[in-house]
Parts: C-alpha cells; sequence; structure tokens
C-alpha cells in the first residue's frame, strides 16, 4: 500500500503503507535453495482449520478490503489468518475468498504461505502503486508483466537475478478484463521495495533507466512465493503516487483514483470468477 492516495476521511480503519520465465518445480536445491529438510519451520494447516477457495484475492487496504467483501455479499464473520481478516463471498456464481490487509514483502509472504496450506491455488493482488514513469499517472492501472525484487524476501524464494514473472493464465485473465476498461492501463515491469521512506532519487532514477513503471513494497515477494511453491499469482496496481518528477505526489482521494479504485474491484473480481471457472 501507498501512503497519502485516501483523504483524511477514507484514512479512518484503514491501513497506512502497502515473460514468462523458468517455473521451479521438483526439490528447493534444483533451484539454488536449501533443501527442506533444512528448513525448520514449514506452514501446516492446524487441526479444526476451515480450508479457503481455490482463487483468493490479496489486497492491502480496508478500503479495498471492504469493498470486495460488499461486493461478494460476504455473509459470515471475518476470521483472522496472520491477523489479516479473511471471508469468502461469491461473484458471478463463484466461490471467492477476500483477504487483507497483508503489509510488507515478509508479512504478506507468510499470509500467502498459509493460504497455500489452506487451499489456495491462484491468488490475484489488487495494489497500489506509485508511478515512477511520466506517462503513467495517478488513477492509471498498471498491469505488472514483471515483479522486480528490491525486497529481502524475495530471493529465499527465487534466487534467480532479475524479475518474476505474473501466472501466464491469471495475466491473460487480467488483460482480457482490461481490454473496454475506460481508464487508460499499461503493461510492465515494476520494482517492489521494503523500504518505503527510502525511495530515493536514485532509486527512481535507475528504476528509469531500466523502463519500470512503478512501485510498490509486495508483489515480487508474493510471485516468487507463488513460484516456489507451484500456484498461480498475478497482480493489478492502482496508481496512487508519483514520483517520476523527483517529488512526491500523492492522490489524496482524487477523482481519477477513486474512479481507477473502483475499476480495479471490477476487473479482479471478474478475473478471478473467470480463473475459477476454466480452472486457470
Amino acid at each position: 500500500m501507498r501512503p497519502g492516495a485516501i483523504s483524511p476521511e477514507e484514512r479512518a480503519g484503514a491501513v497506512s503503507p502497502s515473460a514468462r520465465i523458468r517455473l521451479h518445480r521438483g526439490s528447493p536445491e534444483s533451484a539454488g535453495l536449501p533443501p527442506d529438510q533444512d528448513v525448520l519451520i514449514h506452514p501446516v494447516r492446524e487441526p479444526g482449520e476451515e480450508a479457503v477457495t481455490p482463487t483468493v484475492i490479496l489486497t492491502f487496504t480496508q478500503p479495498d478490503y471492504r469493498a470486495l467483501c460488499r461486493l461478494l455479499k460476504a455473509q459470515e464473520q471475518p476470521r483472522q489468518i496472520w491477523d489479516c481478516a479473511c471471508r469468502a463471498g461469491s461473484w458471478e456464481g463463484e466461490a471467492l475468498t477476500v483477504i487483507a490487509p497483508a503489509m510488507g514483502a515478509p508479512y504478506a509472504a507468510m499470509v500467502l504461505e498459509k493460504l497455500i496450506v489452506l487451499g489456495a491455488r491462484r491468488v490475484l493482488v489488487l495494489g497500489w502503486c506509485g508511478s515512477l514513469s511520466e506517462a503513467v499517472r495517478i488513477g492509471d492501472l498498471i498491469l505488472p508483466n514483471m515483479a522486480i525484487p528490491g525486497d529481502g524476501t524475495s530471493p529465499h524464494y527465487w534466487p534467480e537475478s532479475g524479475g518474476i514473472p505474473p501466472h501466464p493464465g491469471l495475466y491473460d485473465a487480467l488483460a482480457a478484463r482490461l481490454q473496454d476498461a475506460e481508464i487508460p492501463w499499461h503493461t510492465g515491469p515494476i520494482w517492489s521495495t521494503d523500504a518505503l521512506y527510502r525511495e530515493t532519487r536514485e532509486l527512481v532514477h535507475s528504476c528509469q533507466v531500466q523502463g519500470i513503471l512503478g512501485i510498490d513494497l509486495e508483489l515480487a515477494a508474493l510471485s516468487a512465493v507463488g513460484r516456489f511453491r507451484g500456484i498461480a499469482v498475478a497482480g493489478l496496481m492502482v496508481v496512487s503516487d508519483e514520483l517520476f518528477t523527483f517529488t512526491w505526489q500523492p492522490a489524496r482521494g482524487s477523482q481519477p483514483f477513486r474512479q481507477a479504485r473502483k475499476k480495479a474491484l471490477q476487473v479482479v473480481l471478474d478475473s478471478a470468477a473467470d480463473a475459477e471457472r476454466r480452472d486457470v
């Protein structure tokens, strides 16, 4: 999640700061990681824990979580997974789960690991990001085709250099639903960082030289966990602030940002239902 995107009124109850490469299969050591027997703590499903639906929407803000729950007509009381609220509902006749707010790479990775042992097989990530490109403005959408790790969690799951691609089936599902969007949208790489308050001129310039469109906190780690565990992960980002002028410009609840959030909610729900229906 990014700061400054919502107005003070909306902030009540919100949680503040949010190519197709070979998929690792087989043993962890084949991916250049420690073997499983050397790992001391494993995610497990505890006795009595209920499963989640195969398709999950993971987000990072209370406003988006509440909107998703309302649209899904979630009836049950939320349960807690690593202190994230988790509820089930349906969209276009398909059962879906929504969970939030998993803020920051280590926390998001822990939540995703737990979701996987509870039955998640595909996860759509709905987040907010900062723009690093003059072509990408507040209220636009970014469909990342690569998440580049600048965090400390991703290398524990993805030891290769370079970016981590989304699952092609989920990416295509999101792209298909964006074709008729009246909101400007872009596809390209984003950078994930651990240090929101250390987004420097040097970092922004380096990303611009590489053609990176945006910056977030969690997508690289979530993509890395998904690739390592063999489940589908892809994301859609709402541009909530701009950094490309080397001056921070937040949305602060602007009309374009509100409209983009509304569209992103629908795109993610429609894509999730498509993926569940087609067993992507």
